[in-house]
């Protein structure tokens, strides 16, 4: 075997190991999931009737006393569970990921590195936590509260508007909820904010990674409210309490952001001048300074210029 195949099989065995890790990590990763998956499924009603107490609250506050969801196909119900148990899941095995992620990433990784990158980590599923919570205590009640409040208010306007008679000849609406279609705005709205709730992470790393800057943020401010804006009216239902709610909150989540990515910079600026970088860029400043502050030297070099023609005379 030549040299040229030794360096070629040298190089190709750290590669190697690295897949055989990565694959390891997945299958570990993948594993937790299932497991997780499993856990929920086998409390997949008990979940059900937890994500659906929005909506059933708001039932029994416009007086329906006993509140009933219902499904129209055979495999509706089933593949609900199966919804609700692969987000739970992957809710329950998120720090087993993150750890299998964090033991393959980190031996790659400075000192400082480590140190910068594993708090995110931590922080990341605590604030989709928050979100999720946020999203499920406040912003579902409030949403189900303006669709199912609104056929209410139509039917008081109309007892007040049309006659007895005509009212006595009328169709009677009532909400037949469908479980799956309810869990949808849900389980929607628990993610949107859970991920809207990763804007401070996302874009701290990118400021500790140099992609952006508090004041770059900053001069973008009125575009983001532009985008935050027509993200809440893509994640959010079409009403004006849950989009407003959501821009809020998101809004807020930028300018907390903008305050952490200028902590970032102001250390980083403090660790360049700590090692010297800065000391030449302020020497320049100065002497660019001082060189404003100067009388003309114009009438000067005028005056010598005479001299030199005397002389020469």
């Amino acid at each position: 075997m030549s040299a040229s195949d030794n360096d070629i099989d040298d190089s190709a065995a750290p590669l190697i190991e690295h897949l055989a890790e990565l694959r390891t990590r997945l299958i570990r990763a993948v594993l937790a999931f299932i497991v997780g998956m499993i856990i929920c499924f086998s409390f997949g009603s008990a979940i059900l009737d937890f994500l659906l107490v929005p909506i059933e609250n708001t039932m029994r506050n416009l007086g329906n006393p006993n509140p009933v969801m219902q499904y129209t196909a055979p495999q509706e119900y089933f593949f609900t569970l199966i919804r609700i148990s692969m987000v739970g899941g992957l809710a329950i095995s998120f720090p087993v990921i993150a750890h299998e992620l964090w033991r393959f990433v980190a031996p790659g990784l400075y000192r400082n590195e480590k140190s910068a990158f594993l708090p995110f980590l931590i922080a990341s599923p605590v604030l989709f936590f928050i979100g999720a919570s946020f999203a499920h205590y406040i912003v579902v009640p409030l949403a189900m509260q303006f669709f199912l409040g609104f056929s209410d208010a139509a039917s008081i306007l109309t007892a007040l508007v049309v006659e007895g008679d005509a009212r006595e000849s009328g169709i009677d609406i009532v909400f037949q909820g469908k479980v799956n279609e309810s869990l949808d705005i849900t389980l929607k709205m628990i993610v949107a904010f859970g991920l809207c709730f990763q804007l401070p992470v996302l874009l701290t790393l990118m400021g500790k990674a140099g992609l952006v800057t508090a004041e770059g943020l900053g001069n973008v401010r009125k575009y983001a409210m532009v985008g935050i804006l027509l993200l809440a009216a893509l994640v959010t239902p079409p009403d004006v309490v849950t989009q407003l709610i959501l821009f809020v909150v998101v809004y807020g989540l930028y300018e907390v952001s903008i305050f952490l990515v200028s902590r970032v910079d102001a250390k980083r600026e403090a660790q360049l001048r700590a090692d010297g970088y800065y000391d030449d860029e302020e020497d320049f400043d100065a002497m660019a300074e001082e060189m404003d502050h100067e009388e003309p030297i114009v009438e000067d070099l005028d005056g010598e210029e005479s001299d030199v023609e005397d002389r020469d005379k």
